[in-house]
């Protein structure tokens, strides 16, 4: 299966065998393009599909009513995107392109074959959502409770951990295409803060920020600003059942 498929996303976590591999192949994934700035889904459309992340970033976010923007995730290569909508019949939020990019498109109802054939596969994917759930509420007490720059931080830790995860280079530091604005709207602080924080944790010898990326200099400091916990590499897969042949 082509890179960022389901069974890329779940064989980080288990040795797949051929029955499962098969099971995830029949899902009959096929790949949607989506540019820059489009949506992939908005708010309350028919939530009818799973994503997965080819190519590109996304996120999840949520139009309050006096225009405000709310950003809660960051789909990054080779992770889902709206998996959220799985419980209901309308999204719950819409998906936005970061950068141009690619996802591989799962119906919700081939989803539903591998709670009914591969129960493996199925507690893995409801473990891993779990997962999602917790790192939604670390961001949540980020916002509530922390400092400005300790958010920033955390967001940057953030994604330097999910694309290390994922097998991505992260020696040269990590690309940062979200805007200030965009930023802003996932740590709850105005674009102007979100410049300062950045050119704080600059001079404090934390990051270095050249041609569109954030060089990480010291990962132990910036991690202990951000009060970070790296979520998905904790995930608890021992108690698993065996695989079905």
């Amino acid at each position: 299966m082509s890179q960022g498929s389901l069974a890329d996303r779940l064989g980080r976590y288990v040795n797949l065998v051929d029955s499962e591999r098969e099971a995830l192949a029949a899902l009959g994934e096929s790949e949607r393009a989506v540019s820059r700035g489009a949506m992939l889904r908005p708010e309350q459309a028919a939530a009818r599909e799973l994503y997965i992340v080819r190519s590109g970033w996304l996120y999840s976010s949520l139009l309050m009513a006096d225009g405000r923007r709310q950003v809660f995730s960051l789909h990054l290569p080779g992770e889902f995107a709206g998996s959220a909508a799985l419980a209901f019949e309308r999204a719950p939020f819409a998906l936005v392109a970061v950068t141009d990019a690619v996802v591989a498109v799962i119906d919700k109802l081939a989803i539903r074959s591998l709670f009914e054939h591969q129960p493996r596969l199925a507690m893995l994917l409801a473990m891993l959502g779990q997962a999602e759930r917790v790192a939604l509420y670390d961001r949540l007490a980020s916002i509530g409770r922390t400092s400005a720059k300790a958010r920033v931080a955390a967001l940057i830790c953030d994604i330097l951990h999910r694309l290390r995860g994922a097998g991505e280079s992260v020696k040269d530091g990590v690309p940062m295409p979200l805007t200030q604005e965009e930023i802003g709207d996932a740590t709850g602080l105005t674009a102007v803060h979100v410049n300062r924080m950045m050119r704080r944790l600059a001079d404090e010898g934390l990051i270095a920020r050249t041609n569109g990326r954030i060089r990480i200099l010291d990962e132990a400091g910036l991690a202990a600003i951000a009060h970070h916990v790296d979520r998905f590499t904790a995930v608890d897969t021992s108690w698993l059942p065996p695989p079905r042949k």
